[in-house]
């Protein structure tokens, strides 16, 4: 925002010299006359003025104008900008998602994986400082996205990720594992792993507790995600007559995922519907706030100058009027 204010406004009361001056002009302007006894003064009237006696009260309008621009210039006028400088402290964030066969079930609709990455897409839209990264695993594990602030090229390849892309299994160790390598070189001052699956570890050469014991060491933080309702499932399956639906057992390693993110820090949650894996989403974004830092600052910049320089040309256009064209002879 910007404006003009006046570092010494009381310096204004000098204005009300101004009348005076007005005042004391029209005075001595007044005993100037000299009063003749004539009969008529129509000879007079009808003789024309000459340009120096209509100009003649210029020098006291360069005066009083001088004076009224020099009280302008005491008191100081300003130019005033004020705003905010904003410094960001953002938290690098790995969401690790499965995406094995069974994330087709379709006890969250339209089904897990489906759920998961609508939800994931609001939380990435909410995290407008961060840096996210994307890693996708079943029975193997690679990275989708690496970190990144261009969250439209984010978006776009999750929306492309669906099961069946890699080899199917569960290797929860390995998911766990890629998301620490994309993060190990992070030089956030916090790391999180968001780390969702609704199965037991089956696959890959990394146990996930070794996993979560590099996690720790690199003091990264994990949230665990078990996604599925308790019970039983219904699942898709291509038969000859279509697709029909079977009831299948939802198995959530609950104890391991628990494990991983009592070790590192974290917090595990169940995901058993739609609404429920939304307000998990929205208590990691609520315990993982970026730092921002907000400075108001204010600038002055001197706008007197302008004011004492019209004042000063105009007290030399009034000495050089004085002592040329209406100099008193004496």
């Amino acid at each position: 925002m910007t404006g003009v204010t006046f570092a010494n406004p009381e310096y204004f009361f000098l204005l009300l010299f101004v009348p005076l001056l007005l005042y004391w002009y029209w005075r001595k302007e007044k005993k100037q006359l000299v009063d003749l006894q004539i009969s008529s003064i129509s000879p007079f009237q009808l003789a024309p003025r000459s340009w120096r006696q209509r100009l003649r009260h210029l020098i006291a309008f360069f005066r009083i104008l001088a004076f009224i621009l020099l009280t302008v210039a005491i008191a100081r006028p300003q130019s005033t900008s004020s705003g905010e400088n904003v410094t960001t402290e953002g938290i690098d964030i790995v969401l690790a998602t499965d995406i094995s066969g069974s994330m087709l079930a379709e006890d969250l609709r339209p089904n897990r994986i489906e759920a998961s990455k609508r939800v994931a897409s609001d939380f990435i839209n909410g995290r407008s400082t961060d840096r996210i990264a994307l890693v996708i695993f079943a029975g193997e594990s690679f990275t989708q996205c690496p970190l990144t602030l261009d969250h439209a090229v984010l978006l776009n390849l999750l929306k492309d990720v669906k099961s069946g892309m890699i080899e199917d299994g569960t290797a929860i160790g390995m998911g766990l594992a890629t998301a620490v390598s994309r993060l190990k070189e992070s030089k956030a001052k916090s790391r999180v792993i968001i780390l969702l699956t609704d199965g037991v570890n089956n696959r890959g050469f990394i146990d996930p507790l070794t996993a979560a014991g590099i996690t720790e060491s690199f003091g990264i933080r994990v949230y665990t995600i078990g996604v599925g309702t308790i019970g039983t499932a219904p699942y898709p399956v291509q038969t000859p007559f279509g697709i029909q639906y079977q009831n299948v057992p939802v198995e959530i390693d609950e104890v391991l995922m628990k494990k991983i993110a009592d070790q590192t820090g974290g917090q595990y949650f169940r995901a058993t519907d739609n609404r429920k894996l939304k307000a998990i989403y929205d208590e990691i974004d609520r315990l993982e706030k970026t730092k921002i830092e907000v400075t108001q600052f204010r600038r002055h910049t001197e706008k007197f100058y302008s004011a004492a320089s019209f004042a000063g040309l105009f007290l030399l256009i009034e000495l050089l009027l004085a002592l040329t064209i209406f100099r008193s002879v004496p």
